[in-house]
């Protein structure tokens, strides 16, 4: 399911956020996450609105928004699972345990199930490293997850 905004209704509402926060020191990454939490994402239509409020290039906010990968361009399922990609993850079978998740969702990193629910996204460091690989569902963080587990987070996601 899309759900569409029309693009005036963003520009108000990232507007509102804009007012909220624009005086703290450094206020773009906060605004950037009141719109991603306002919105789900951060649409391209609120860009340059952020641009214009805080007098930046629409260039410097489009280079923020795309260097984080906590910032996403597109809603997300209504359930985000992120797999640890560091070294430490990595090297206690976080590769196995990520390829084990793609399949049995059937999607990739960045994507999400064709019924909306799960949307995959890879992160690195949860700091969990003691305790690798690790995984984060909805804000909550999973550690020592093997193939057992995956299935159950996924399922997990699924409902």
């Amino acid at each position: 399911m899309t759900i569409h905004i029309a693009e005036g209704d963003i520009a108000a509402r990232t507007r509102a956020i804009i007012a909220d926060l624009r005086f703290l020191e450094g206020p773009l990454l906060p605004i950037l996450h009141g719109v991603q939490e306002e919105f789900g994402y951060v649409p391209r239509e609120a860009v340059p609105v952020i641009a214009e409020e805080l007098n930046l290039s629409r260039a410097e906010v489009h280079g923020v928004v795309t260097f984080y990968h906590d910032y996403r361009d597109h809603a997300a399922g209504r359930h985000v699972l992120k797999l640890c990609r560091a070294e430490a993850c990595q090297s206690m079978g976080g590769d196995a345990v990520a390829e084990r998740v793609k399949t049995l969702l059937g999607i990739d990193f960045h994507q999400t199930t064709l019924d909306g629910s799960v949307t995959l996204e890879p992160v690195y460091c949860l700091g969990l490293c003691a305790c690798a690989p690790s995984a984060m569902l909805d804000g909550e963080v999973y550690g020592r997850i093997d193939d057992q587990m995956a299935a159950e987070l996924v399922a997990e996601a699924r409902r």
